[in-house]
């Protein structure tokens, strides 16, 4: 009994969603009717200006069947589109250029295809899974006595003629089969839905490889730069640091080795300073390597390291660990380090007195998220060095989604394919 309640429940938040698909799915008349007129009108140089605008429209519509998708369906739509140049002109000049590249994006003609799609078999598919669960409604309220209504107009309810009590409670009849039906298909019709958007949004194989060859290739570049900066970091470090209290260090004990018969005290002296010199130098190396690749990390684990981070922050922190295994040493440091900067900016700018650090794996994937309870407002590209989380994440194929509306929390999650090992 309580499978069939459960079964009946679900059937009825399905039935909810398709109407309110198939009203999303009316909104895509429209965008696909402005898109048609935007598009004619750039010859004329109107559609040059609007073309964008409408345009990001339908891409922001598309968006949110992706994020449909996979919070009913568990269904994930890939989000194709090419990004735009920083140093995109402003004014008409930019405009031009950007209606251009709009258009020679593929995403955007796949969102047109998209929105006739889903004014015709969308629809259909959406209202569907609605309609067999709320249509019978009818039938049972025919049954119950509104037939009466109908005694000198037949009314038909699908295809019962209702004009008496018998006939009525056929329509009941006809309803509880409808009914039945719905509860059995209306979260695959919901399914279909989106199985139909995901067929036309998204790239085709060789679309997807071409991407991905262009992601490489981006990636590549990025790896380089941030291993010539990182090997920059570590010879000032060490020519800052460490090596300039080893040269002050030998300096001093020949300064000693000068005194030691002469005025012993003095050397004494020379002695503890190069002994500190020493202290300190080791000191940084350790904090040099540190950087590079922590020892907790390389000994201990991802789960150990963050929570040695963790420990290290002014304000309260909790740490979940849900690993079965280890992964690559390249792919355990890019997250470790990716969880640093952003703890690293919490600290800085966010005002959080607690955070929030979550590791699991599931899926092929390694998913890290980071809450804080701060001020909000956090943004990628806004300064706050989570655009070079993302280009140390992107060297793994690995993505990162930031949810910081004014007023916070702030959620930055981390997601890099791997397996465990």
């Amino acid at each position: 009994m309580n499978a069939i309640r459960a079964r009946v429940r679900a059937a009825l938040l399905a039935a909810g969603r398709g109407v309110v698909l198939s009203i999303a799915s009316l909104a895509s008349i429209t965008l696909f009717v402005w898109t048609v007129l935007s598009l004619a009108f750039i010859p004329l140089g109107i559609g040059l200006v609007t073309t964008p605008y409408v345009l990001e429209l339908v891409r922001k519509h598309a968006n949110r069947r992706r994020l449909l998708a996979v919070t009913w369906s568990d269904i994930r739509i890939p989000v194709p589109y090419r990004p735009f140049p920083k140093d995109l002109r402003t004014g008409f000049t930019g405009q031009v250029e950007r209606t251009t590249l709009i258009l020679k994006d593929p995403a955007t003609w796949r969102d047109i295809r998209w929105l006739l799609v889903d004014m015709t078999a969308g629809y259909v598919v959406s209202i569907l899974a609605g309609a067999l669960l709320l249509y019978p409604v009818e039938g049972f309220v025919l049954a119950a006595g509104l037939w009466r209504v109908f005694t000198d107009d037949r009314y038909w309810y699908a295809f019962v003629p209702v004009d008496s009590q018998a006939t009525g409670l056929a329509a009941a009849a006809l309803g509880v089969v409808l009914f039945a039906t719905g509860v059995l298909v209306s979260e695959r019709l919901l399914r279909l839905h989106f199985v139909i958007a995901r067929s036309v949004l998204a790239p085709t194989h060789e679309q997807e490889l071409a991407r991905r060859i262009d992601r490489l290739t981006e990636t590549r570049h990025e790896a380089v730069d941030t291993a010539a900066s990182e090997l920059r970091r570590i010879e000032r470090d060490l020519h800052d640091g460490a090596q300039a209290r080893l040269v002050a260090m030998g300096m001093n004990l020949g300064t000693v080795e000068a005194l030691i018969e002469k005025d012993p005290a003095q050397a004494k002296k020379l002695l503890a300073m190069a002994r500190e010199s020493s202290a300190e130098a080791l000191t940084e190396l350790r904090d040099l390597v540190r950087g590079i690749h922590p020892p907790v990390l390389a000994e201990r684990g991802l789960g150990d390291a963050v929570r040695a981070l963790a420990l290290r922050l002014p304000f309260a922190s909790e740490v979940r660990v849900e690993l079965s295994g280890r992964a690559d040493a390249a792919i355990e440091s890019a997250a470790y380090f990716a969880v640093s900067e952003t703890l690293t900016n919490t600290a800085k700018h966010s005002g959080a007195d607690r955070v929030w650090v979550d590791i699991h794996h599931a899926d092929a994937m390694l998913r890290v998220s980071v809450t804080d309870n701060g001020r909000g407002g956090a943004a990628v590209g806004s300064g706050s060095g989570l655009s070079g989380i993302e280009r140390r994440l992107g060297t793994f194929d690995g993505i990162m989604a930031v949810s910081s509306p004014a007023g916070g929390p702030t959620m930055v999650t981390m997601e890099i394919p791997c397996e465990l090992s």
